[in-house]
Protein backbone atom coordinates (compact mmCIF):
# COMPACT_ATOMS: atom_id res chain seq x y z
CA UNK A 1 0.00 0.00 0.00
CA UNK A 2 1.43 3.60 -0.80
CA UNK A 3 2.32 5.53 2.16
CA UNK A 4 1.50 9.19 2.88
CA UNK A 5 4.99 10.08 2.78
CA UNK A 6 5.42 8.13 -0.88
CA UNK A 7 2.16 9.41 -2.07
CA UNK A 8 3.06 13.07 -1.42
CA UNK A 9 6.92 12.43 -2.89
CA UNK A 10 5.01 11.17 -6.14
CA UNK A 11 2.28 14.02 -6.93
CA UNK A 12 5.19 16.61 -8.94
CA UNK A 13 5.44 13.31 -11.63
CA UNK A 14 0.85 12.84 -11.91
CA UNK A 15 0.29 16.43 -14.28
CA UNK A 16 2.71 14.43 -16.70
CA UNK A 17 1.48 10.99 -16.27
CA UNK A 18 -1.81 11.87 -16.26
CA UNK A 19 -1.37 14.52 -19.49
CA UNK A 20 -0.07 11.22 -21.12
CA UNK A 21 -3.59 9.27 -20.01
CA UNK A 22 -5.54 11.56 -21.64
CA UNK A 23 -3.59 12.39 -24.77
CA UNK A 24 -5.56 12.26 -27.89
CA UNK A 25 -5.03 9.95 -30.71
CA UNK A 26 -1.92 10.94 -33.06
CA UNK A 27 -4.03 10.56 -36.39
CA UNK A 28 -1.85 9.67 -39.56
CA UNK A 29 -2.31 12.10 -42.34
CA UNK A 30 0.05 11.51 -45.12
CA UNK A 31 2.39 8.59 -46.25
CA UNK A 32 5.26 9.75 -48.51
CA UNK A 33 8.17 8.19 -50.11
CA UNK A 34 10.76 10.43 -51.20
CA UNK A 35 13.86 9.71 -53.44
CA UNK A 36 16.91 11.73 -52.91
CA UNK A 37 19.18 11.78 -56.05
CA UNK A 38 23.30 12.97 -55.54
CA UNK A 39 26.59 11.72 -56.45
CA UNK A 40 28.98 9.54 -54.45
CA UNK A 41 32.73 8.45 -54.31
CA UNK A 42 33.25 5.13 -55.48
CA UNK A 43 36.81 3.59 -54.14
CA UNK A 44 38.34 1.53 -55.78
CA UNK A 45 38.73 -2.09 -54.73
CA UNK A 46 37.19 -5.58 -54.54
CA UNK A 47 33.45 -4.89 -53.38
CA UNK A 48 31.94 -7.00 -56.24
CA UNK A 49 29.52 -9.15 -53.65
CA UNK A 50 30.87 -12.80 -54.08
CA UNK A 51 29.87 -16.22 -51.86
CA UNK A 52 28.44 -19.50 -52.77
CA UNK A 53 24.96 -19.48 -53.73
CA UNK A 54 22.01 -21.77 -53.73
CA UNK A 55 21.71 -21.38 -57.23
CA UNK A 56 25.82 -22.85 -57.95
CA UNK A 57 24.56 -26.28 -57.73
CA UNK A 58 24.20 -25.37 -61.65
CA UNK A 59 27.08 -26.08 -64.00
CA UNK A 60 25.69 -23.09 -66.02
CA UNK A 61 25.52 -20.37 -62.72
CA UNK A 62 28.42 -21.49 -60.92
CA UNK A 63 31.27 -18.86 -61.26
CA UNK A 64 34.61 -20.66 -61.04
CA UNK A 65 37.24 -20.37 -60.36
CA UNK A 66 36.95 -18.08 -57.59
CA UNK A 67 38.39 -14.52 -58.56
CA UNK A 68 38.24 -11.31 -57.78
CA UNK A 69 36.15 -8.39 -59.38
CA UNK A 70 37.69 -5.16 -58.41
CA UNK A 71 35.29 -2.15 -59.01
CA UNK A 72 37.07 0.90 -61.24
CA UNK A 73 38.93 2.97 -59.67
CA UNK A 74 37.64 6.49 -57.61
CA UNK A 75 35.17 7.71 -59.65
CA UNK A 76 32.22 10.20 -58.47
CA UNK A 77 29.07 8.33 -59.08
CA UNK A 78 25.24 8.87 -59.19
CA UNK A 79 23.73 7.49 -56.49
CA UNK A 80 19.49 7.84 -55.36
CA UNK A 81 17.97 6.66 -51.73
CA UNK A 82 14.27 6.07 -50.66
CA UNK A 83 13.35 7.17 -47.48
CA UNK A 84 9.92 6.77 -45.61
CA UNK A 85 8.19 9.86 -44.37
CA UNK A 86 4.60 9.49 -42.38
CA UNK A 87 3.10 13.16 -41.31
CA UNK A 88 0.07 13.43 -38.23
CA UNK A 89 -2.32 15.86 -37.80
CA UNK A 90 -0.33 16.97 -34.72
CA UNK A 91 2.52 18.07 -37.11
CA UNK A 92 4.43 15.32 -35.77
CA UNK A 93 6.45 13.51 -38.77
CA UNK A 94 8.29 9.83 -38.65
CA UNK A 95 11.57 9.57 -41.06
CA UNK A 96 13.24 6.35 -41.79
CA UNK A 97 15.38 4.65 -44.40
CA UNK A 98 17.40 3.95 -46.94
CA UNK A 99 14.04 1.58 -47.85
CA UNK A 100 14.18 -0.98 -50.92
CA UNK A 101 12.34 -0.11 -53.80
CA UNK A 102 10.05 -3.04 -53.77
CA UNK A 103 9.27 -2.35 -50.00
CA UNK A 104 8.31 1.06 -51.21
CA UNK A 105 5.96 0.13 -53.42
CA UNK A 106 4.18 -2.30 -51.11
CA UNK A 107 4.14 0.68 -49.12
CA UNK A 108 2.70 3.39 -51.43
CA UNK A 109 -0.13 0.74 -53.28
CA UNK A 110 -1.15 -1.39 -50.49
CA UNK A 111 -0.35 0.10 -46.78
CA UNK A 112 -0.38 3.86 -47.16
CA UNK A 113 -4.41 3.71 -48.06
CA UNK A 114 -4.91 1.49 -44.77
CA UNK A 115 -2.72 3.96 -42.59
CA UNK A 116 -4.90 6.97 -43.29
CA UNK A 117 -6.25 8.31 -40.26
CA UNK A 118 -4.97 5.58 -37.74
CA UNK A 119 -3.23 6.35 -34.01
CA UNK A 120 0.41 6.27 -34.83
CA UNK A 121 1.03 5.84 -31.10
CA UNK A 122 -0.72 2.55 -30.63
CA UNK A 123 1.51 0.43 -32.32
CA UNK A 124 0.73 -2.51 -30.79
CA UNK A 125 -2.66 -2.40 -32.70
CA UNK A 126 -1.71 -0.97 -35.72
CA UNK A 127 0.91 -3.65 -36.93
CA UNK A 128 -1.64 -6.69 -35.60
CA UNK A 129 -4.10 -4.85 -37.86
CA UNK A 130 -1.86 -4.25 -40.90
CA UNK A 131 -0.25 -7.85 -40.35
CA UNK A 132 -3.93 -8.87 -40.64
CA UNK A 133 -4.50 -6.79 -43.75
CA UNK A 134 -3.35 -9.07 -46.58
CA UNK A 135 -3.25 -12.67 -46.50
CA UNK A 136 0.28 -12.27 -48.64
CA UNK A 137 1.58 -10.53 -45.05
CA UNK A 138 3.32 -13.27 -43.17
CA UNK A 139 6.55 -13.26 -45.47
CA UNK A 140 8.54 -11.56 -48.58
CA UNK A 141 7.82 -8.13 -49.63
CA UNK A 142 4.68 -7.62 -47.84
CA UNK A 143 6.38 -7.82 -44.62
CA UNK A 144 9.30 -5.95 -45.25
CA UNK A 145 7.11 -3.20 -45.94
CA UNK A 146 5.01 -3.69 -42.34
CA UNK A 147 8.59 -3.43 -41.09
CA UNK A 148 9.42 -0.07 -42.93
CA UNK A 149 6.36 1.30 -41.54
CA UNK A 150 6.88 0.17 -37.76
CA UNK A 151 10.18 1.61 -37.63
CA UNK A 152 9.29 4.78 -39.17
CA UNK A 153 6.35 5.15 -37.09
CA UNK A 154 8.88 4.52 -33.81
CA UNK A 155 10.78 7.34 -35.13
CA UNK A 156 7.50 9.32 -34.88
CA UNK A 157 6.79 8.25 -31.22
CA UNK A 158 10.53 9.40 -30.57
CA UNK A 159 10.09 12.35 -31.31
CA UNK A 160 7.03 12.77 -30.25
CA UNK A 161 7.95 12.08 -26.75
CA UNK A 162 11.55 13.66 -27.29
CA UNK A 163 13.29 10.48 -26.37
CA UNK A 164 15.47 7.74 -28.84
CA UNK A 165 13.28 4.60 -29.60
CA UNK A 166 15.94 2.54 -27.13
CA UNK A 167 14.62 4.94 -24.22
CA UNK A 168 11.17 4.16 -25.41
CA UNK A 169 11.84 0.42 -25.57
CA UNK A 170 12.75 0.02 -22.19
CA UNK A 171 16.82 0.85 -22.45
CA UNK A 172 19.90 1.70 -22.52
CA UNK A 173 21.85 -1.58 -21.47
CA UNK A 174 25.03 -0.12 -22.20
CA UNK A 175 26.40 3.06 -23.12
CA UNK A 176 27.75 1.23 -26.59
CA UNK A 177 26.92 -1.41 -28.82
CA UNK A 178 29.85 -3.89 -29.97
CA UNK A 179 29.65 -4.35 -33.85
CA UNK A 180 31.33 -7.85 -35.40
CA UNK A 181 32.90 -7.06 -39.12
CA UNK A 182 31.60 -8.25 -41.69
CA UNK A 183 33.89 -8.80 -44.21
CA UNK A 184 31.54 -9.52 -47.63
CA UNK A 185 33.32 -8.09 -50.69
CA UNK A 186 36.96 -8.19 -49.61
CA UNK A 187 38.57 -10.46 -51.55
CA UNK A 188 39.28 -14.31 -50.99
CA UNK A 189 42.61 -14.63 -52.15
CA UNK A 190 44.54 -16.29 -49.39
CA UNK A 191 47.64 -13.51 -48.61
CA UNK A 192 44.99 -10.66 -49.41
CA UNK A 193 42.56 -12.13 -46.54
CA UNK A 194 45.32 -12.69 -44.17
CA UNK A 195 46.27 -9.04 -45.03
CA UNK A 196 42.82 -8.20 -44.37
CA UNK A 197 41.81 -9.95 -41.24
CA UNK A 198 44.82 -8.12 -39.73
CA UNK A 199 43.78 -5.11 -40.34
CA UNK A 200 40.48 -5.40 -38.98
CA UNK A 201 41.92 -6.74 -35.84
CA UNK A 202 43.99 -4.00 -35.37
CA UNK A 203 40.91 -1.20 -36.28
CA UNK A 204 39.64 -3.02 -32.69
CA UNK A 205 36.86 -5.78 -34.02
CA UNK A 206 36.87 -8.86 -31.53
CA UNK A 207 34.73 -10.59 -34.38
CA UNK A 208 35.02 -11.48 -38.01
CA UNK A 209 32.78 -12.87 -40.46
CA UNK A 210 34.02 -13.93 -44.32
CA UNK A 211 31.89 -15.45 -46.80
CA UNK A 212 32.81 -18.89 -48.43
CA UNK A 213 32.98 -19.03 -51.83
CA UNK A 214 32.74 -23.01 -52.83
CA UNK A 215 29.90 -24.99 -52.06
CA UNK A 216 28.54 -28.18 -53.26
CA UNK A 217 29.01 -28.14 -56.91
CA UNK A 218 32.68 -27.32 -56.65
CA UNK A 219 33.37 -31.18 -55.48
CA UNK A 220 35.61 -31.86 -53.11
CA UNK A 221 38.46 -29.49 -54.26
CA UNK A 222 36.30 -26.43 -53.43
CA UNK A 223 35.45 -28.22 -49.90
CA UNK A 224 39.56 -27.83 -49.47
CA UNK A 225 39.49 -24.32 -50.52
CA UNK A 226 36.91 -23.44 -47.78
CA UNK A 227 38.77 -25.22 -45.14
CA UNK A 228 41.91 -23.69 -46.26
CA UNK A 229 40.10 -20.44 -46.01
CA UNK A 230 39.70 -20.66 -42.00
CA UNK A 231 43.06 -22.08 -41.81
CA UNK A 232 44.71 -18.98 -43.01
CA UNK A 233 42.53 -16.93 -41.13
CA UNK A 234 43.15 -18.27 -37.66
CA UNK A 235 46.54 -18.33 -38.13
CA UNK A 236 46.18 -14.85 -39.33
CA UNK A 237 44.22 -13.56 -36.11
CA UNK A 238 45.35 -16.09 -33.62
CA UNK A 239 43.07 -17.54 -31.27
CA UNK A 240 41.46 -14.42 -29.28
CA UNK A 241 39.62 -13.33 -32.53
CA UNK A 242 36.17 -15.09 -33.09
CA UNK A 243 35.42 -15.84 -36.66
CA UNK A 244 32.28 -16.61 -38.13
CA UNK A 245 31.42 -17.64 -41.74
CA UNK A 246 28.68 -17.56 -43.87
CA UNK A 247 27.34 -19.70 -46.66
CA UNK A 248 24.33 -17.96 -47.77
CA UNK A 249 21.90 -20.73 -48.21
CA UNK A 250 24.47 -22.43 -50.46
CA UNK A 251 25.08 -26.08 -48.87
CA UNK A 252 22.86 -29.13 -48.44
CA UNK A 253 23.22 -31.09 -44.84
CA UNK A 254 26.07 -33.53 -45.82
CA UNK A 255 28.42 -30.69 -47.25
CA UNK A 256 28.06 -28.59 -43.76
CA UNK A 257 28.80 -31.33 -42.04
CA UNK A 258 31.89 -32.52 -43.62
CA UNK A 259 33.11 -28.98 -43.91
CA UNK A 260 32.27 -28.72 -40.11
CA UNK A 261 34.09 -32.02 -39.24
CA UNK A 262 37.12 -30.81 -40.97
CA UNK A 263 37.64 -27.11 -39.48
CA UNK A 264 35.83 -28.14 -35.84
CA UNK A 265 39.84 -27.47 -34.35
CA UNK A 266 40.17 -23.87 -35.39
CA UNK A 267 36.76 -23.07 -33.14
CA UNK A 268 34.55 -20.70 -35.53
CA UNK A 269 32.00 -18.76 -33.55
CA UNK A 270 29.12 -20.05 -35.80
CA UNK A 271 28.30 -21.00 -39.57
CA UNK A 272 25.33 -19.22 -40.72
CA UNK A 273 22.81 -20.46 -43.18
CA UNK A 274 24.17 -23.51 -43.70
CA UNK A 275 21.30 -24.35 -45.98
CA UNK A 276 18.05 -23.34 -47.07
CA UNK A 277 15.64 -21.70 -44.33
CA UNK A 278 13.10 -23.49 -44.90
CA UNK A 279 15.05 -26.79 -44.11
CA UNK A 280 14.40 -26.92 -39.97
CA UNK A 281 14.97 -30.02 -39.43
CA UNK A 282 18.44 -29.78 -41.73
CA UNK A 283 19.72 -26.85 -39.72
CA UNK A 284 18.63 -29.17 -36.19
CA UNK A 285 20.52 -32.23 -37.45
CA UNK A 286 23.52 -29.96 -38.28
CA UNK A 287 23.46 -28.48 -34.44
CA UNK A 288 23.49 -32.31 -33.14
CA UNK A 289 26.49 -33.02 -35.67
CA UNK A 290 29.12 -30.07 -34.59
CA UNK A 291 30.43 -28.43 -32.04
CA UNK A 292 30.01 -25.41 -34.10
CA UNK A 293 27.21 -23.02 -33.34
CA UNK A 294 24.32 -22.95 -36.03
CA UNK A 295 23.12 -19.45 -37.01
CA UNK A 296 20.46 -18.58 -39.14
CA UNK A 297 17.36 -15.89 -39.15
CA UNK A 298 17.70 -13.05 -42.05
CA UNK A 299 15.81 -14.75 -44.25
CA UNK A 300 13.09 -16.23 -41.22
CA UNK A 301 10.23 -14.17 -40.65
CA UNK A 302 8.15 -13.44 -37.63
CA UNK A 303 8.30 -15.06 -34.11
CA UNK A 304 6.06 -17.92 -35.28
CA UNK A 305 8.92 -19.11 -38.10
CA UNK A 306 11.44 -18.31 -35.04
CA UNK A 307 10.15 -20.20 -32.45
CA UNK A 308 9.39 -23.52 -34.96
CA UNK A 309 13.24 -23.38 -35.10
CA UNK A 310 13.52 -23.16 -31.50
CA UNK A 311 11.31 -25.68 -30.12
CA UNK A 312 13.63 -28.17 -32.90
CA UNK A 313 16.69 -26.88 -31.25
CA UNK A 314 17.90 -26.00 -34.81
CA UNK A 315 19.94 -22.38 -33.50
CA UNK A 316 22.30 -21.44 -31.68
CA UNK A 317 22.14 -17.82 -32.75
CA UNK A 318 19.12 -16.01 -34.08
CA UNK A 319 19.79 -13.53 -36.70
CA UNK A 320 16.66 -11.32 -37.78
CA UNK A 321 16.55 -8.27 -39.22
CA UNK A 322 14.03 -5.61 -37.81
CA UNK A 323 14.16 -4.13 -41.80
CA UNK A 324 12.16 -8.11 -42.95
CA UNK A 325 11.18 -9.57 -39.95
CA UNK A 326 8.31 -7.21 -38.65
CA UNK A 327 9.85 -3.97 -37.51
CA UNK A 328 11.63 -2.96 -34.22
CA UNK A 329 7.73 -4.21 -32.84
CA UNK A 330 8.50 -7.95 -33.82
CA UNK A 331 12.00 -8.09 -33.19
CA UNK A 332 11.60 -7.41 -29.63
CA UNK A 333 9.19 -10.06 -29.33
CA UNK A 334 11.59 -11.86 -31.02
CA UNK A 335 14.79 -11.52 -28.35
CA UNK A 336 11.62 -12.32 -25.63
CA UNK A 337 10.97 -15.55 -27.68
CA UNK A 338 14.75 -16.17 -28.10
CA UNK A 339 15.63 -15.34 -24.65
CA UNK A 340 13.46 -18.12 -23.25
CA UNK A 341 15.84 -20.75 -24.80
CA UNK A 342 18.89 -18.86 -23.88
CA UNK A 343 19.37 -18.55 -27.48
CA UNK A 344 21.57 -14.86 -28.28
CA UNK A 345 20.14 -12.65 -31.07
CA UNK A 346 22.33 -10.55 -33.43
CA UNK A 347 20.46 -8.98 -36.00
CA UNK A 348 21.59 -9.26 -39.45
CA UNK A 349 22.57 -6.17 -40.38
CA UNK A 350 20.77 -5.45 -43.74
CA UNK A 351 20.35 -1.31 -41.96
CA UNK A 352 21.69 -0.37 -38.92
CA UNK A 353 19.37 2.31 -37.55
CA UNK A 354 16.39 -0.17 -35.86
CA UNK A 355 18.79 -2.77 -34.84
CA UNK A 356 21.02 -0.36 -32.93
CA UNK A 357 18.15 0.15 -31.18
CA UNK A 358 16.26 -2.76 -30.42
CA UNK A 359 20.16 -4.20 -29.32
CA UNK A 360 20.53 -0.98 -27.01
CA UNK A 361 17.26 -1.83 -25.18
CA UNK A 362 18.51 -5.93 -24.95
CA UNK A 363 20.27 -7.63 -22.24
CA UNK A 364 23.95 -7.75 -23.14
CA UNK A 365 22.68 -11.60 -22.67
CA UNK A 366 20.31 -11.44 -25.00
CA UNK A 367 21.54 -9.21 -27.53
CA UNK A 368 25.55 -9.01 -27.20
CA UNK A 369 26.69 -7.38 -30.96
CA UNK A 370 25.57 -5.96 -34.19
CA UNK A 371 26.27 -6.76 -37.61
CA UNK A 372 28.80 -4.17 -39.36
CA UNK A 373 28.94 -4.68 -42.84
CA UNK A 374 32.03 -2.98 -43.70
CA UNK A 375 32.17 -2.30 -47.44
CA UNK A 376 28.10 -1.61 -47.68
CA UNK A 377 28.01 0.66 -44.91
CA UNK A 378 30.71 3.17 -46.05
CA UNK A 379 28.09 4.53 -48.76
CA UNK A 380 24.83 3.32 -47.06
CA UNK A 381 23.85 6.61 -45.66
CA UNK A 382 25.76 8.86 -48.15
CA UNK A 383 23.17 10.87 -48.02
CA UNK A 384 22.43 10.96 -44.02
CA UNK A 385 23.77 13.71 -41.66
CA UNK A 386 24.47 11.87 -38.45
CA UNK A 387 24.88 7.81 -39.68
CA UNK A 388 26.06 5.62 -37.35
CA UNK A 389 29.52 5.64 -36.63
CA UNK A 390 32.06 3.29 -35.26
CA UNK A 391 35.10 3.94 -32.88
CA UNK A 392 36.67 0.84 -31.77
CA UNK A 393 34.32 -1.44 -32.86
CA UNK A 394 31.64 0.06 -30.58
CA UNK A 395 28.66 2.36 -31.60
CA UNK A 396 27.68 4.87 -29.26
CA UNK A 397 24.32 5.40 -28.67
CA UNK A 398 22.67 8.56 -29.83
CA UNK A 399 20.90 10.83 -28.28
CA UNK A 400 18.50 12.14 -30.91
CA UNK A 401 15.03 11.26 -30.31
CA UNK A 402 13.59 8.56 -32.90
CA UNK A 403 16.22 6.98 -34.69
CA UNK A 404 17.78 10.80 -35.29
CA UNK A 405 17.68 10.38 -39.02
CA UNK A 406 18.57 13.80 -40.58
CA UNK A 407 19.26 14.14 -44.99
CA UNK A 408 22.34 16.12 -45.04
CA UNK A 409 20.81 19.02 -47.84
CA UNK A 410 24.86 19.32 -49.23
CA UNK A 411 24.50 15.55 -50.58
CA UNK A 412 20.70 16.53 -52.19
CA UNK A 413 20.97 17.38 -55.71
CA UNK A 414 17.00 16.59 -55.84
CA UNK A 415 14.29 14.90 -54.28
CA UNK A 416 10.85 13.56 -55.68
CA UNK A 417 7.35 12.42 -54.39
CA UNK A 418 7.54 8.90 -55.64
CA UNK A 419 4.18 7.41 -57.15
CA UNK A 420 3.76 3.82 -58.33
CA UNK A 421 0.95 2.21 -60.91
Amino acid sequence: MLSRRHFLAALPAMPALSAFAESKPLKIAAVEIWQVHGHRETLPGVDQQYQVNPLHIYDELRPRPYRDAPNPALRNSPTTALYLKIKTDGDVEGFYGPIDKEVAIVVEEQLRPFLMGKDALAHEKLWDQLYRSNRHSRRGYFLMAISAVDNTLWDLRGRYFKAPVYRLLGGPTRSSVEAYASCLGYSLEPEKVQARAVQIRKEGFRHQKWFLAYGPGDGYEGLKKNVELVRILREAVGEETELMFDVYSGWDLTYALEWAKQVERFRPRWIEEATQAEKIDSFAQLRKGTSIPVASGEHIQGRWEVYDYLKDGALSVVQCDPEWCGGTTELQKICALASIFDVPVIPHGHSLHAALHVIASQSPAVCPLAEYLIIKMKSYYHFEKTPPVLQNAHFALPDAPGYGIELDETKVESRELMHWG
